[in-house]
């Protein structure tokens, strides 16, 4: 055995790629968490930190701050603005999930009771949009007016995508292409523009910039293909919520586009009734899983994973050569090893 595994992952390796990545950036992470208590802080609600504390310190790898740092330091970035990029990318995505939380009724996250839960809508929708606020004023203090394009253009396109997902979610006409762009918005966008806004920051020249953010592209798509699968596989303490719940939230993921797709007349009507219409009844999960494992719909999703982690690792090879860029493979590769 050489210790590499089917998609070319180092299963030898006994650190994971997303703490091996931590601790190449320990210091700089360090001070994008003091910045982000810093920044959470209100004089006048202290409801504001309360909720974004609980989001924020739930235990979340952080891995999008850590690919913008990751982005500027491989690139030979010396100065401290990329601290302030990462928190920003840190305060956008926290505010999205707060919002998302909202829109998806959602009970759990990071294996804890969501902030909506705990303190109502309203208070996850306001603290959601201060989070939002702040994360312009930091990218603002960088005084780089294409970074804050960036950032910005990243906001608008994760809005877009939640709006799209809206309609085409419980639509059994959504196809794979319209998946896609759905990801795209919601998910890879802030990956594209964390890695991006690093090689901004660092100065780099349009290929090398051009190549950060096919990576962060390709990688956002490859996680949520891979969240995808394990709610119909995943334990609760892999996925942070319950099992499932996809499929109550009636949405149309990879899989179950796949099943759709392939799926008989009697099959088609199963699915219009528990996606479109919502009509659930007890066993119909276990007969959704069912289908999928008929159809091997989870087996192709994964593939298609396979196919996006590999991309993120070719676009790689147009950045300089160091330790950096070798985790930021393994942790394209990381991926993929939950499903396995």
């Amino acid at each position: 055995m050489d210790g590499t595994g089917k998609d070319g992952s180092d299963t030898s390796a006994k650190i994971p790629a997303p703490d091996l990545l931590a601790d190449l950036l320990a210091d700089d992470l360090e001070a994008v968490n003091l910045l982000i208590r810093a920044r959470m802080a209100s004089k006048h609600a202290p409801r504001i930190p309360e909720v974004t504390a609980h989001l924020i310190e739930a235990g979340g790898k952080r891995l999008r701050p850590m690919l913008t740092l990751a982005a500027a330091r491989m690139l030979g970035y010396t100065g401290s603005d990329h601290v302030k990029l990462a928190a920003t990318v840190e305060f956008i995505h926290t505010a999205t999930l707060l919002h998302d939380d909202v829109v998806d009724e959602s009970a759990r996250r990071r294996g804890r009771q969501t902030a909506n839960i705990l303190w109502g809508n309203k208070s996850s929708i306001l603290v959601g949009d201060y989070l939002f606020s702040r994360s312009f004023q930091l990218m603002v203090e960088t005084g780089s007016l294409r970074v804050l394009d960036i950032l910005a253009n990243a906001s608008a396109t994760i809005a877009e995508g939640e709006v799209l997902q809206l309609t085409a979610a419980q639509d059994l006409r959504t196809d794979e292409t319209i998946y896609l762009q759905v990801v795209r918005g919601k998910t890879a966008a802030l990956f594209s523009a964390a890695t991006e806004v690093g090689g901004v920051i660092a100065g780099a020249p349009d290929d090398q910039l051009r190549a950060l953010f096919d990576y962060g592209d390709a990688l956002g798509i490859a996680i949520q293909i891979v969240d995808d699968i394990l709610d119909y596989g995943g334990t609760s303490a892999v996925i942070g919520k319950n099992t499932g719940d996809d499929f109550r939230e009636r949405k149309l993921t990879l899989p179950v586009i796949r099943a759709v797709a392939l799926a008989s007349a009697e099959d088609r009507a199963f699915w219009v009734r528990v996606i479109e219409k919502g009509d659930q009844h007890e066993g119909d999960l276990e007969r959704a899983m069912a289908l999928l494992a008929a159809h091997d719909a989870i087996g192709y999703a994964r593939k298609s994973a396979l196919m996006w982690v590999e991309r993120a690792r070719q676009a790689l090879n147009n950045l300089p050569a160091n330790d950096l860029r070798t985790t930021l493979s393994e942790l394209a590769n990381y991926v993929v090893q939950r499903v396995s």
